[in-house]
């Protein structure tokens, strides 16, 4: 625990199977209470080797995306009564050296969210990312700062930490299966008040880690744009979207089936 707060790890993996032991052997211990992975119906050994590891493992029978596994992640999460949840990529682009410390600014409540931002250290390029990704987040969280009226130094990571009230509180089943999702949550929490923070989080690009084409990555950032519009109109009054909606569907969490020593 943290601050005596129940800390959680979660990871939507999808074929990790190369960087995955890599990464679990990196989360620091003695701080973390809980390790869930969730496999997106890999066809590779993820599922074989997370079990062999120790790690609380769920498969998916079939593949749900990338926002699919994450809605499954923080259920679970959520059901076995995490008081702080950080979604940890299994392909070993985000260290886990930084979970305790971003864990710590959510349990002390300086922060409903923190991000691990690839941008605040200036050393994204030289980490690896492909130049057509690094402008496309400059020109994306820009037109996203203007529009949510925030001033955050990317949306687009994927190492974040999350209180259990966020968990519970957004939206999250109106939202994409697809990448999108990421973007959706952060444009939910700013809608409804929640408080983001960054650190500083370096980040590594190698054959083994993934990533999306280019037209996948056209498509998110076309949904970005759809999002931060609704945003824009939602706020207004202009038009309502189940996304920013107080009343649209929420994680359902079954306390009951979760384990005692939980």
């Amino acid at each position: 625990m943290i601050h005596d707060k129940k800390v959680i790890v979660v990871m939507p993996a999808y074929n990790a199977e190369q960087t995955l032991e890599i990464t679990y052997k990196e989360i620091p211990p003695g701080f973390i209470d809980e390790v869930i992975l969730v496999d997106d119906a890999s066809s590779d050994q993820t599922t074989e080797l997370a079990r062999k590891l120790g790690i609380y493992t769920i498969r998916h029978p079939k593949n749900r995306g990338y926002g699919g596994n994450q809605k499954t992640c923080y259920k679970e999460a959520l059901k076995r009564r995490a008081d702080v949840v950080i979604m940890l990529h299994p392909d070993y682009q985000y260290t886990p050296k930084l979970l305790v410390a971003m864990a710590s600014l959510v349990a002390i409540g300086q922060y409903d969210i923190v991000l691990g931002s690839r941008i605040i250290s200036g050393g994204t390029l030289r980490g690896g990312m492909p130049y057509y990704k690094y402008i496309a987040n400059r020109f994306l969280t820009f037109f996203e700062n203007l529009l949510l009226g925030a001033k955050l130094s990317e949306y687009h990571t994927g190492y974040r930490a999350f209180s259990r009230q966020v968990l519970l509180e957004l939206p999250l089943e109106e939202n994409s299966d697809d990448f999108v999702f990421d973007n959706q949550m952060l444009a939910q929490a700013l809608y409804f008040g929640f408080s983001i923070g960054e650190i500083s989080c370096p980040t590594k690009y190698f054959k083994e880690a993934s990533s999306i084409n280019l037209t996948r990555s056209i498509v998110y950032g076309l949904g970005v744009l759809r999002t931060s519009v609704q945003f824009v109109l939602n706020k207004h009054g202009l038009k309502h979207h189940k996304i920013f909606s107080r009343d649209g569907k929420k994680l359902s969490v079954d306390l009951d089936s979760a384990p005692k020593t939980a």
